[in-house]
């Protein structure tokens, strides 16, 4: 256990960021696994719409940094070939 008191203080910091980040993160999967539901079950108008969502997520976790830009980046591309080959 830390003795010195801004010691103490980078533990509080890093537990409060590190459940923000898990919140976040939880949620982003979350978001994904409902696309993925939605192009198993073949729903087109709800992949669209769950496809904005995931996006949205995560270019927001990107900004964060709680996720890396790149893996970001092949994510959007993965699932929009996915709603493309739901599509055609």
């Amino acid at each position: 256990m830390a003795n010195i008191k801004s010691a103490k203080k980078r533990i509080r910091v890093t537990e409060v960021k590190t459940l923000r980040n898990k919140m976040i993160k939880s949620a982003l999967k979350t978001t994904i696994k409902k696309f993925e539901a939605a192009i198993a079950a073949k729903n087109v108008e709800e992949a669209q719409a769950t496809f904005t969502n995931a996006v949205k997520a995560l270019d927001m976790a990107a900004s964060k940094g709680i996720v890396h830009k790149n893996m970001v980046a092949r994510k959007k591309s993965r699932l929009s070939a996915k709603l493309n080959g739901l599509s055609a």
